[in-house]
């Protein structure tokens, strides 16, 4: 990287394996890729079935819905792009669907999150068009 772009937070980068994965989330959904051949259920979308390898995925839109398996607040930002971040929770969720995605919490003290603690899908804008799914409280 150059030092001069220290201060830019990556961006991803979609392939042919995630391109719908990231359009929907410009369009405020989750998306899950489901086995036809298995039934397993999967996040962060690949060619293939993890479990049973078969290539018979679809995508079907997740709730959107979870709760924090894991977590640890970061108070050392890893890089001057997000010093101005910092403190913050990142998350490991574990959606309704089983999957478990890190993310991060949006709209709330980082040193206010849990284990067990309900959240909801939030896209949030991230600049170059790129859209990402973050997690705030679910108002259940």
């Amino acid at each position: 990287m150059d030092p001069s772009e220290a201060h830019i937070k990556p961006l991803p980068t979609p392939d042919a394996d995630s391109q719908a994965y990231w359009n929907a989330l410009k369009e405020g959904q989750l998306l899950l890729q489901h086995c036809r051949s298995c039934g397993h259920v999967q996040l962060y979308q690949q060619a293939v079935c993890r479990r049973c390898l078969s290539s018979q995925l679809v995508h079907r839109p997740a709730s959107g819905r979870g709760t924090v398996h894991s977590f640890s607040v970061v108070h050392r930002a890893p890089g001057p792009a997000f010093k101005q971040d910092t403190p913050y929770a990142v998350l490991l969720v574990e959606l309704e669907e089983g999957p478990r995605m890190i993310s991060s919490l949006v709209d709330a003290d980082p040193m206010s999150i849990d284990f067990d603690t309900s959240v909801e899908l939030v896209c949030e804008p991230a600049g170059s068009g790129a859209v990402l799914p973050r997690f705030r409280r679910a108002n259940r």
